[in-house]
């Protein structure tokens, strides 16, 4: 059975509301077990026990929060070098759109690629025009059904992987799956 750990930093409470999201998406893959965690109540052995980890924070000045950075340069500095090969993606909230939320997705997986996380992008469409190429993004609470259904599909995705790749089910590969991607077009 694949485990998931959705790995959050809230400030107002929207990226708790994605992390909800990401977490209901990884759910639907079935023989997935997934956990959420705020920063501040996580502990190295909640990345251990994960396959797949989800990490979430407030897009903070384009950045990801300190708080979520002090996670990674502190508590998890011992544990460097132990977490290689889990897959792993990001998510942000941001004031709104423009706020910088995709660029602080890639600086929460360029974190992830240091302890040696294997991070990937979604190709599939949430909506009309939302994507997840660098991971789920909201301007604020995720409102609107597509940013909504974008968390969900993370969320997904990120099961699916680690169903491929620490449980070997081949029939969860998303090339395996046509009915469900929406792609671009």
């Amino acid at each position: 059975m694949g485990k998931v750990l959705v790995l959050y930093h809230s400030a107002s409470g929207n990226t708790a509301a994605m992390a909800r999201l990401v977490g209901e998406g990884a759910g639907l893959i079935p023989g997935t077990e997934v956990r959420l965690r705020e920063v501040e109540a996580a502990a190295p052995d909640d990345v251990h026990w994960c396959d797949g980890l989800a990490v979430g924070s407030p897009t903070n000045m384009g950045v990801l929060s300190w708080k979520m950075k002090r996670f990674w340069d502190e508590t998890m500095f011992d544990h460097w070098g132990k977490v290689d090969g889990k897959m792993a993606c990001a998510f942000s909230s941001s004031g709104g759109w423009g706020g910088g939320a995709e660029i602080a997705c890639q600086s929460i997986q360029m974190v992830l690629m240091n302890f040696g996380f294997l991070v990937f992008g979604v190709t599939d469409y949430a909506g009309k025009l939302t994507t997840c190429h660098y991971g789920a993004i909201a301007a604020r609470e995720p409102r609107d059904e597509e940013v909504k259904d974008a968390c969900r599909l993370l969320g997904r995705r990120l099961a699916e992987w680690v169903a491929v790749v620490a449980d070997g089910r081949r029939d969860q590969h998303p090339l395996a799956k046509p009915e469900s991607r929406t792609l671009p077009g």
